[in-house]
């Protein structure tokens, strides 16, 4: 049985993780390069957009690479560019882009080896997306993203003249579902340059609205950051807990049944219903697994996988273990000791789905 040892949580240095997202002409590129030049260091920016950061070449020192035609191993390679430079700090702007090539990526496949299937082709489209992201997380420097978002025109009265103005805002980012998971820190912008800061796990900053962050903001960030022990190096895992954490080759539904049977009945618990919990963590833990996908089909693909792992329409009917389970399944830990969608999980899931919609109107599913 698993030895569980509890240790008092210590904060250790760390770099930044943040992204930063917006409509066209609300100032990400901009407000990056300040924030950047107020870490400190030799930064860097994989400039996706034509070129357009360096007009701001006479403002700040930095250095660039255009990477016109931003496939997803374009991001890789530049990442592990920027890393082999040394570069202290980099910018990814933006990472839309890289979403836009994989969702045009996926359709290809789709049409040229799934008939038409977009959730079979996401079986190999999510894996990709995973290696984007365990790139921009294992980049050693501090890391700044920006991100596009869908835009929409609303009415809004204006305080000062009483009048009512069309207002141009922005929505979610334009990149996987979810991506704000893996960032410590996210800034929503608007088109008069106004941050709001909607994720901050320095626990100083969330919800602040702060008009044009500068570079003194960055300089705030790089205290807290360099704040705590210095981060120890990772201790070789013992024979046992590479036993326990390696994993298995995409599987069959039926694979996939029996490892998460064989699974619960090895965390045994009490047989009890979920908690509350335990539920609400299995939910984002599977939804996370359709990155591309809206909440409302997320959730559509939630309820087909609990359909077909454990016979159930509601994650209600689940016991504590068979809900662990799915969270084993469902997700792994990345180096920094995040939870993440497992990557091979994701296949399996992108797998499933695709054999139930195609399979849809059918009389039963035999999988």
């Amino acid at each position: 049985m698993t030895d569980y040892v509890f240790r008092k949580a210590t904060k250790a240095q760390a770099k930044l993780r943040l992204a930063i997202y917006g409509p066209s002409g609300s100032g990400k590129t901009y407000t990056a390069l300040r924030i950047a030049t107020g870490l400190g260091g030799n930064v860097a920016l994989i400039d996706t957009e034509h070129g357009s950061a360096s007009k701001y070449a006479d403002r700040f020192e930095f250095s660039t690479l255009d990477l016109p035609e931003p496939g997803m191993a374009a991001y890789t390679d530049a990442i592990k560019a920027a890393q082999g430079a040394g570069f202290s700090v980099l910018i990814v702007d933006s990472l839309s882009h890289a979403w836009y090539a994989l969702l045009e990526w996926v359709e290809k496949q789709a049409k040229a080896r799934y008939s038409g299937n977009t959730w079979s082709a996401w079986s190999e489209g999510n894996p990709i997306q995973r290696n984007l992201v365990n790139a921009l997380l294992g980049f050693e420097g501090h890391l700044i993203a920006t991100m596009r978002t869908k835009t929409e025109w609303t009415v809004q009265a204006d305080e000062r003249t009483g009048k009512t103005k069309p207002v141009r805002v922005g929505l979610a980012p334009e990149q996987g579902k979810g991506i704000e998971f893996e960032f410590d820190m996210l800034i929503g912008m608007n088109e008069d340059h106004v941050a709001t800061v909607l994720k901050d796990r320095t626990g100083k900053y969330q919800d602040a609205i702060i008009e044009k962050p500068s570079e003194t903001f960055g300089q705030a960030l790089a205290s807290w950051l360099q704040e705590g022990i210095q981060p120890s190096a990772p201790q070789p895992a013992t024979p046992q807990q590479q036993a326990s954490s390696a994993r298995r080759a995409a599987g069959t539904p039926e694979q996939v049944r029996g490892w998460l049977t064989q699974k619960a009945l090895a965390i045994g618990m009490r047989g009890t219903k979920a908690s509350e919990g335990q539920r609400g963590a299995m939910v984002g833990a599977l939804e996370r697994l359709f990155p591309g996908e809206a909440d409302d089909m997320a959730k559509q693909c939630r309820y087909s996988l609990l359909k077909v792992f454990f016979g159930v329409d509601s994650s209600k009917d689940l016991t504590d273990s068979q809900v662990l389970a799915l969270l084993a399944w469902a997700q792994t830990q990345d180096g920094s000791g995040n939870f993440v969608p497992d990557p091979v999980a994701t296949t399996e899931a992108a797998r499933i789905i695709g054999a139930v919609t195609l399979a849809a109107g059918q009389q039963g599913l035999a999988l």
